[in-house]
């Protein structure tokens, strides 16, 4: 190996590949340097020093959007295979040590209801206080991504979910049963029961982007019916923000039923299930020899005996919306 090349590596770090790498996956500077935490021009430094140590560009642009170069390609599959080998290596290490070291990294869908999770992790923390916790609002494609590269230990999703095909290295936990509850202001309907999907079309809805699991699941649900969805004035990634511009502007909107039990102070909108119920599960999702780790077999423990004394799960067991 020659000198200059003896000097890029020497030069390399595992946080400039770290930027590196979730630079490579997200092919956004602004969302990187927020998910690390840091500036924009310091994210940018870490990529140029790379760049020049390498000798040739890691990334391209085409108008705001940033790609990969084949050097940045050869890179990311170098990195992806480091930290593999380095995760695979620290796992089998810690599977040998107590359930109280080490940390777990949870990948949380960013429409999903948090509250519970978030008092659990508090909890949690008193009984394991060495043990890091570190959560991720993700997408739905960022997750499976995080998932399939080892990136998080643990992610928290809905189910069925057709969006990855080889669920082999995988197992799921059931966390709860869910089913969409639409919020509406048509007095005529307090007292159903439910509401029949052609019935809702008419009135101007609030829903999540267009890629996001509930919405296909409930396109999926009036294709089935042969009933055109309703027609969208605005696509949020919040579920608060899709409660707060349905309640200003009066439109309709459909929420898990685990947000809808947890905001019911902030909620000013009637409140009915839909018809056919459009069900689904929340789940912990993780690697087949993830539950074989001390600490994450303590997390998952810890949790059943959790939130079979939670009020809030019994509440959402016997939740009917009026």
């Amino acid at each position: 190996m020659n000198s200059g090349k003896d000097d890029f590596i020497n030069s390399l770090t595992s946080k400039s590949l770290s930027y590196f790498a979730k630079l490579a996956h997200t092919l956004s500077y602004t969302k990187t340097a927020r998910s690390l935490g840091i500036t924009q021009p310091a994210l940018t430094q870490q990529i140029k020093k790379l760049e020049h140590g390498i000798g040739t560009p890691l990334f391209y642009t085409v108008g705001k959007q940033i790609n990969l170069t084949d050097a940045g390609r050869i890179l990311l599959s170098a990195v992806t295979d480091i930290y593999q080998t380095m995760i695979t290596a620290v796992d089998n290490i810690q599977k040998s040590t107590m359930a109280s070291t080490g940390s777990i990294r949870i990948g949380l869908l960013a429409t999903i209801e948090d509250q519970v999770l978030e008092d659990f992790i508090i909890h949690y923390n008193d009984l394991q206080p060495e043990v890091e916790i570190e959560v991720s609002l993700l997408t739905r494609r960022a997750l499976w991504s995080d998932l399939e590269n080892n990136q998080i230990d643990i992610a928290i999703m809905y189910l069925p979910d057709k969006s990855i095909k080889n669920w082999k290295q995988y197992c799921a936990r059931k966390i709860m049963d869910e089913r969409l509850i639409l919020l509406h202001n048509n007095k005529k309907w307090i007292q159903k029961k439910s509401l029949k999907l052609k019935y809702v079309t008419a009135h101007p809805w609030v829903t999540y982007p267009n890629d996001y699991y509930l919405t296909e699941l409930l396109r999926e649900h009036f294709k089935n019916q042969l009933i055109d969805p309703p027609k969208s004035q605005g696509r949020f990634a919040s579920p608060l923000q899709i409660l707060r511009f349905a309640q200003q502007k009066n439109y309709y909107a459909a929420f898990p039923e685990s947000f809808v039990i947890a905001n019911q102070d902030k909620i000013h909108l009637y409140q009915t299930p839909l018809d056919p119920k459009i069900k689904f599960e929340m789940s912990f999702i993780f690697r087949h020899e993830k539950s074989s780790i001390p600490r994450i077999a303590n997390f998952f423990e810890c949790w059943d005996e959790y939130i079979s004394k939670k009020s809030y799960y019994e509440r959402l067991q016997d939740y009917r919306p009026m």
